[in-house]
């Protein structure tokens, strides 16, 4: 017997898992290549002698030009229609990997990673409206598991592919190999998806588009230079604060009242849409704060290579496989509210055990809590997606995922910079406590300070083994001061998610599959 949702749907070009396969694949590789440079920006940075305020460029260039895209692709789609929209974003996307693998200097490795940004920002909305327009509506929570497997699975396996990659090769295959990979995307797209006809009737919104260009380039400048110039005791820091602040109130005001508005914030009445948006947002951010720093820790801190920082990291990938398959039948047995509940718990837990490491830390015990981590992941990210945009018209399904996935984005762009900014700032704090324990009326340190000078009078004469001593504490002074640094910015962190456990019942559960 034919269901209504069958009839709804339209005659495809090709099996449902083969149209799946052919989205998400771009999809995926661009989550991958975003998680791969994470690992590889120590290395990034010293091709390019840059410092790591520099550097941070990379990420926030691409995550800002990924957020202004997802914002644009509803009305992109409607304008050039959903095949030459998708293939245009893989053409982008593919060019700007090719400019990045290079990059001869740090500027234009930032603009490969705008283009990046460009091409890869309208694929995670476009991705989740096809399969929700291909799977019937009783496979809803089977389509966000497929979405969930592609893009959590690849970001996740992304530092663990990035650190093979730069030690055995060079951080520019991450991008390279992107290039056959949008080729083979795009040959696949026109085999496969139904093409949806432009929808020209509507007008363009340059007012609404210029204004959110305006304030998110703005708020980066301000994220990405306030620590640099210590914040609000720099003028120009101070005006250009406010001028995002007026930018973002004008976009809002605007878009609420334009009848061609590209950004459809009366999407937010939908109360499941609103509180599955702040949630998304938020697991995003626990989990993009980890995946950021974490392999800046285990390099600069405790010493580990690029390809033993990502297989620290890849432990989270088997626990996601596992839960990626559990998760449909989760979602039968038990409401959907819960499980993200209890994944945020998981979420919480799994950072919390980051603020317990030394420098003496095993291997082991960096590993476990990305086990937990995995679990926590799944067990947020897919649930809420199927009941933040379930319950939304099947008209305005892509704008709807484009709004979801902004607002996810511009919290991963705030919390790569505010994380970094705690990490110096808290680093400096940690240090100034610290050095006062290095001082002569310290009895432990003048014992300690003493055995070493003369383990170094073996070899050298006293003043050169007691300025060696010296430094030797002076490296583990800065070393323990970082490690605090990390410490507090994975607790705050994990608060974040624990403070969140109730929010999932504020929503209606819509997700009924039995």
């Amino acid at each position: 017997m034919t269901g209504m949702g069958d009839v709804d749907r339209p005659k495809l070009k090709a099996p449902v898992w083969l149209i799946a396969i052919a989205i998400l694949m771009p999809t995926s590789f661009s989550a991958m290549a975003t998680t791969a440079t994470n690992v590889a920006m120590p290395h990034i940075s010293g091709y390019f002698a840059a410092t790591t305020d520099e550097a941070k460029w990379i990420v926030t260039s691409y995550m800002v030009a990924n957020a202004c895209m997802m914002m644009l692709s509803g009305w992109l789609e409607n304008m050039l229609g959903r095949k030459r929209f998708i293939n245009i974003c893989i053409t982008i996307f593919t060019l700007g990997a090719l400019i990045c693998s290079i990059a001869p200097t740090l500027n234009v490795m930032v603009i490969g990673r705008l283009i990046q940004g460009v091409g890869g920002g309208p694929m995670t909305p476009i991705s989740q409206t096809v399969l929700l327009s291909v799977f019937p509506p009783e496979k809803k929570g089977l389509a966000m598991s497929l979405f969930g497997l592609a893009v959590m699975v690849c970001a996740i396996l992304g530092p663990s592919f990035g650190g093979f990659l730069v030690d055995n090769f060079n951080w520019h295959y991450i991008y390279s190999i992107n290039i056959p990979i949008g080729i083979l995307s795009i040959f696949l797209i026109n085999k496969t998806i139904n093409d949806v006809a432009p929808d020209k009737s509507h007008k363009i919104d340059y007012i609404g588009m210029s204004a959110l260009i305006l304030w998110l380039l703005s708020m980066q400048i301000v994220l990405d230079k306030g620590q640099q110039y210590n914040w609000f005791d720099c003028g120009w820091i101070c005006w250009l604060s406010g001028f995002s602040l007026v930018m973002l109130t004008f976009l809002i005001v605007w878009e609420l009242e334009s009848k061609d508005s590209f950004m459809k914030l009366r999407l937010f009445k939908d109360k499941n849409f609103l509180v599955g948006t702040i949630i998304s947002t938020a697991v995003s951010m626990v989990v993009f704060t980890t995946m950021y720093l974490a392999p800046q820790f285990l390099q600069n801190v405790l010493g580990y290579t690029a390809l033993l920082s990502g297989f620290t990291l890849a432990p989270r990938v088997i626990s996601c496989v596992l839960m990626l398959f559990a998760i449909p039948y989760l979602m039968r047995l038990y409401d959907s509210r819960l499980l993200v509940a209890i994944g945020f718990f998981f979420l919480g837990l799994s950072t919390f055990l980051y603020t317990n490491v030394n420098l003496a830390v095993s291997f082991f015990y960096v590993a476990i809590p990305n086990v937990l981590l995995g679990v926590g992941v799944i067990l947020t990210f897919i649930p809420i997606s199927a009941l933040a945009l379930g319950t939304l018209p099947k008209e305005q399904l892509t704008n709807g995922a484009s709004l979801h996935n902004f607002l996810k984005t511009v919290g991963v762009a705030v919390v790569v910079s505010m994380s970094s900014t705690i990490v110096a700032r808290h680093s400096q704090m940690h240090q100034n406590f610290l050095v006062d324990n290095l001082s002569n009326f310290n009895m432990v340190f003048q014992q300690k300070m003493n055995s070493l000078t003369h383990t170094f009078m073996s070899t050298a004469s006293y003043t050169y083994a007691h300025n060696k001593a010296n430094a030797y504490f002076y490296k583990q002074m800065v070393a323990q001061s970082t490690l605090f640094a990390y410490v507090d910015a994975f607790a705050t962190v994990a608060l974040l998610a624990f403070i969140l456990i109730p929010l999932p019942f504020f929503m209606k559960n819509t997700i009924d599959e039995k």
